[in-house]
């Protein structure tokens, strides 16, 4: 057993459905949702955006290497001990893994989570957008149906 699965289940986290890794929601307010967010070696969060904000805080393990895709381009953001904090404003495209054998974040989201304002990326059309991480987007989409 991996560590990263050990640890999902010592933190009763569940497969995330769509995205990828592994979640628990820790608060759902009206106003404000927030979960536990795994990720192991080898799993990935796939390419998505959101109608809302989402705030990420990095906990434990590895860093995580988030892709955020948008109008002014792409880039690369690393949370770890040193930068544990990044929001990823609405309509930005991202998708994330870990650098190592598993990475553990808080996301929280404002308003509260709702799968209506989840879109899941195509990799071949965001690929055509983005040529330039091309490579990256692949490791982080799930392949054409």
């Amino acid at each position: 057993m991996s560590t990263a699965t050990r640890l999902a289940a010592d933190l009763d986290l569940a497969p995330l459905p769509s995205e990828g890794g592994w979640f628990r929601r820790t608060s759902g307010e009206p106003d404000r949702s927030v979960i536990l967010f795994l990720v192991g070696d080898g799993e990935f969060s796939a390419l998505h955006r959101l109608t809302a904000a989402e705030d990420y805080r990095y906990l434990a393990g590895a860093p995580l290497r988030l892709l955020l895709l948008d109008d002014t381009g792409s880039r690369e953001v690393v949370l770890d001990a040193r930068r544990p904090a990044h929001r990823v404003e609405p309509g930005v495209w991202q998708g994330s893994s870990s650098d190592g054998d598993w990475t553990l974040v808080t996301t929280a989201v404002s308003p509260a989570f709702d799968w209506e304002m989840f879109e899941l990326g195509e990799r071949v059309a965001l690929q055509h957008r983005w040529p330039a991480v091309a490579g990256r987007i692949a490791e982080l989409s799930r392949p054409p149906a």
